[in-house]
């Protein structure tokens, strides 16, 4: 009996053992707060991958940048050291300098032609280009449109824009679109710019809705123009190695998973801007929509020449190509 019980004990330990073994535990990292869609995305990306798996694969997100700016997160991810990062896509333009033609300002005249571009022949070929940097695209989410917000009042022509010490992302294309304008560029990490605001080291900024609600901005600037002058998305990367080390089954529900996650976080962000505008509104910020947007696609024609002049027409060209 006892030979019996310790076989038994042995066999449950060894099981035990085996199934530590057969857990992956993987780490998720964005800068957003806990209030942003982009926590929404990954609290539904962990519950989604950790019921479909049965509990081999297990998600544990980090937002609101505890695991570093953008920049540690994403050498982060390739390292290993993070498995999923989210990010702005204008962080990973570095690695992969063709998609900058994204970030062009007024390359999309609406979102669902951002939506096919990103997730069809072109965004894929662009996702190509990423796992010889140690990384694997899960997908796009929404950023959103940017719009600009400040201190000094409504932006409605591009002179409006003049003499704005205006904090920037690290895209070039929205630097030299800025220097066009005649305002002051600064680059900032987001989790940097509230109290650049409010300090007055910037007197304006350029983000998407969900953003500047999510980060409060509106506690710190008065105007919202909705200028809606680029795209913005977002990019879900994860670690090529650690992907590549999952099962075959695994890696099909991770990829499942981030594209419905992916698809239900730009409809939420779709269907809730309004809501967040007029809350925007609410708290105080004076928002107006009477902006000349083809008298800033003239003022910013030049930055879509710079870059093909660095980076050649063939993405550009494709993208203009896939509207028509």
């Amino acid at each position: 009996m006892n030979l019996i019980k310790a076989l038994g004990l042995a066999s449950a330990l060894a099981l035990a053992a085996f199934s530590a073994q057969a857990q992956t535990e993987l780490k998720l990292a964005h800068a957003a707060p806990e209030t942003d869609l982009q926590q929404t995305l990954s609290l539904f990306f962990k519950e989604q991958v950790e019921a479909r798996t049965n509990g081999s694969v297990t998600v544990t997100i980090f937002p609101q940048g505890q695991l570093g700016n953008d920049a540690a997160m994403i050498d982060g991810a390739r390292s290993g050291i993070i498995d999923i990062v989210m990010s702005g896509l204008n962080n990973f333009t570095g690695l992969v300098p063709a998609a900058g033609a994204f970030e062009l300002p007024f390359m999309f005249p609406n979102r669902e032609t951002a939506y096919n571009v990103l997730d069809g022949e072109i965004g894929q070929g662009i996702s190509a280009e990423f796992p010889q940097h140690g990384l694997k695209v899960l997908g796009y989410p929404e950023n959103g449109y940017r719009n600009m917000t400040n201190n000094r009042g409504p932006i409605r022509v591009p002179a409006d824009v003049a003499g704005l010490n205006m904090r920037v992302n690290n895209s070039k294309a929205l630097n030299d679109m800025f220097s066009l304008l005649g305002a002051n560029p600064l680059q900032l990490p987001v989790a940097e710019l509230y109290t650049a605001l409010e300090t007055g080291v910037v007197d304006a900024q350029d983000h998407p809705i969900g953003i500047v609600l999510s980060f409060k901005f509106n506690e710190v600037q008065k105007y919202l123009s909705l200028t809606q002058h680029a795209y913005s998305a977002l990019a879900m990367m994860m670690n090529d190695a650690k992907f590549n080390s999952l099962t075959a089954d695994e890696q099909a529900v991770v990829l499942a998973v981030a594209a419905e996650a992916v698809a239900m976080q730009r409809k939420l962000a779709q269907e809730k801007e309004a809501g967040m505008i007029a809350e925007l509104e609410a708290a105080g910020m004076e928002v107006n929509t009477d902006v000349d947007a083809a008298a800033f696609q003239a003022v910013v024609k030049p930055v879509w020449d710079a870059f093909i002049a660095t980076n050649g027409n063939a993405v550009v060209n494709a993208i203009v190509d896939a509207q028509n």
